[in-house]
Order: C-alpha cells, then sequence, then structure tokens
C-alpha cells in the first residue's frame, strides 16, 4: 500500500484539544466493542440525527458490514461543520472533510489528507410550498438559513452560488446553524428558505416545501463537470495516516462497502429512518429517503473523485473562497 509522503507530526496544545472536545456533550461519547480490539479504538466523528451520515454507526454496529479483525470505534458526536473542527484541534483520531476545508486550512499549518470516500453533495434549496420564489436568483435580498460556516456544505453552496452570480456571503442575509435549528426557523416563517442538507431536506419536501436547486446540479452546470460533486471524505492528519496507513485503507474500504451495499439495497436507507430522527409516523418522508439519499453515498475512490476535487479548489481559488492552491494534494490514496 502507498501512503503519503512523511511531514512533521501537527503539534497541537493542550487547550485547542479541550476546546475542540467540548465541542461536544459528555454524553455524547459512545464505545462498539463488537471485538477485542487489538489498536486502541479509533475516534471517530459520530454525526447527528438530520445528517445522511446518521446511519453509519447503527449499520456498523448490527453487522451489515463487517468489521476487520480487530477494529472499534468510538463514536464522539457532532454536527456539520463542528465534525471539523473536532478532527482540527484533534478531539478524534478521523472525522469527514472536503477537499475546500482542507485547502483552505493547509497555509495555516494543518496538514489533512482525505483518504476515502464518504458523501457526494447534497445540498438543497428549499423554499415554502406557497412561497414565490422559483430560483436562487430571487432570493437575492432575502433570508436564509444555512448550516455552520465551518461546514462543507456552506462551503459548496456558497461557490455554487458564486458561479451562478449570487455571493451569499454578501447578497442575502445567511443565519448559520444546525439542521435542527434552521428547520424551525423556515417553518416559523423567519427565514425566506433553507439550504438543507438530507435526510432533512426530503422531510421538509414531504411537508409540502418546494425544491428550487440542488447545489450539486448548480456546479454541473456553470462548470460541466459530469462527475458528482464529492462533498467529504474520511479524513484525518497527515501524521496519522502515515502511522496507520493500514488501518486507514481498512476503514476507506469498510466505508466504500457499506455504501455498496446501500446503492444495491437503497430500502435500507429507509429503514434508518429512525436514525436519521424521522419519527415514524412521517410515512411520506420514509418512502422518498431511498430515491432521494441513494446516490449520496459515494463508494469511488479513484482518478475521476481527485480531479473533481482539485477542480473545485480551482474554482475555489479563482472565486476568491481561498487564496491559494495548497502545495500538496488534499487527498491520498492507499490502495
Amino acid at each position: 500500500m502507498r501512503s503519503s509522503s512523511s511531514a512533521e507530526p501537527i503539534r497541537l496544545s493542550r487547550r485547542n484539544f479541550v476546546a475542540a472536545a467540548a465541542l461536544a456533550p459528555a454524553n455524547a461519547v459512545f464505545s462498539f466493542r463488537g471485538a477485542v480490539a487489538a489498536t486502541p479504538p479509533v475516534r471517530f466523528t459520530d454525526v447527528v440525527k438530520g445528517s445522511a451520515g446518521a446511519l453509519w454507526r447503527p449499520l456498523i454496529e448490527s453487522g451489515f458490514v463487517t468489521l476487520p479483525p480487530g477494529l472499534a470505534f468510538d463514536w464522539i458526536g457532532g454536527s456539520p461543520g463542528q465534525v471539523q473542527l473536532q478532527l482540527t484541534a484533534g478531539a478524534v483520531n478521523m472525522s469527514v472533510f472536503g477537499a475546500i476545508g482542507v485547502a483552505e486550512l493547509a497555509p495555516r499549518g494543518f496538514d489533512i489528507l482525505i483518504f476515502g470516500p464518504a458523501l457526494n453533495n447534497h445540498g438543497r434549496w428549499i423554499v415554502r410550498g406557497d412561497s414565490p420564489y422559483r430560483t436562487p436568483h430571487d432570493l437575492i435580498g432575502k433570508k436564509i438559513a444555512t448550516q455552520l460556516e465551518a461546514s462543507d456544505t456552506y462551503r459548496h453552496a456558497r461557490l455554487a452560488a458564486l458561479l451562478h452570480g449570487i455571493d451569499i456571503k454578501k447578497d442575502v442575509e445567511i443565519v448559520f446553524g444546525p439542521s435542527t435549528a434552521n428547520v424551525a426557523l423556515f417553518s416559523r416563517g423567519d427565514v425566506d428558505a433553507v439550504i438543507a442538507i438530507e435526510p432533512t431536506a426530503t422531510r421538509l419536501v414531504a411537508g409540502g416545501a418546494r425544491e428550487i436547486a440542488r447545489v450539486d446540479d448548480m456546479w454541473r452546470e456553470a462548470t460541466g463537470d459530469t462527475a458528482p460533486l464529492f462533498l467529504v471524505g474520511l479524513a484525518a492528519h497527515r501524521d496519522w495516516i502515515t502511522q496507520n496507513t493500514a488501518l486507514c485503507a481498512e476503514i476507506a474500504e469498510l466505508f466504500a462497502d457499506l455504501h455498496r451495499r446501500l446503492r444495491a439495497n437503497p430500502r435500507v436507507i429507509g429503514e434508518q429512518a429512525k436514525a436519521f430522527g424521522i419519527p415514524a409516523g412521517e410515512r411520506a418522508a420514509i418512502e422518498l429517503l431511498p430515491q432521494r439519499l441513494v446516490d449520496i453515498y459515494s463508494v469511488d475512490w479513484n482518478g475521476a473523485v481527485f480531479a473533481n476535487m482539485e477542480h473545485q479548489i480551482d474554482a475555489a481559488v479563482k472565486a476568491g473562497i481561498i487564496p491559494a492552491r495548497p502545495s500538496r494534494p488534499v487527498y491520498v490514496d492507499l490502495q
């Protein structure tokens, strides 16, 4: 297996570590003990309900996929935007991270690498069913709720909008927050629209809201890129990957296998409604989950994915979202 070139380990202060650990409540740390670990359990972010990755932990714990011998996880709760901060500060060994986010942090001395597939973009522009707004351009000057500013969902939404002549940092009034808070604002009418992630977007659509745009479609229309817009992949600090290369390769294959199984049997996605935080009574939303979420779960880790990430970075530099390309690739191929 090939690993990344060696680099000086990131030295994290105790203060930064404690600050990141404090992002998750004390009761948000869980352990999976399906096997006697030969090495310490991998501290991995467990995304909260309302996020597409919320099914990872229950499916892994249920035996939906087979863990390699000796592998165990400590699941540490977090939300989009928060999980990136947890990895940056060293509160977890692994998290999910996007190409633009890694590139943005590189000049600050954070040597993070993406080493496996996780999720394709699933940001949706949603308005109420009786709203007069039909396109994102109609929302210029309006109030929109979206994920935390540190999230890759927001970075993609801003980039895709910029490619269509809309700077959501200047042209609209942005309210940042987790999915649950954004939905509450949207439902009360406190915002005109929400850029929601799945499965929250599906719940809103099933309840009568309208989807007027998808970030992935906006990206493809503006760039001509035919590949899915890669949102986040499995990521860790370079020195941790170097020290655990074989383990990282096994984890990357574990998630790819899990996603292949979901794509082969999409009804499993609907069966995870509880993990997503969707009540059993929301039958319309549950029935929509398989068809709306199946393509989110990334299975490929190849040249097409790497080219897509490079394209994102180039576009982000050109748009002024990040100042320059990092000196080295933001990803590594461990196969």
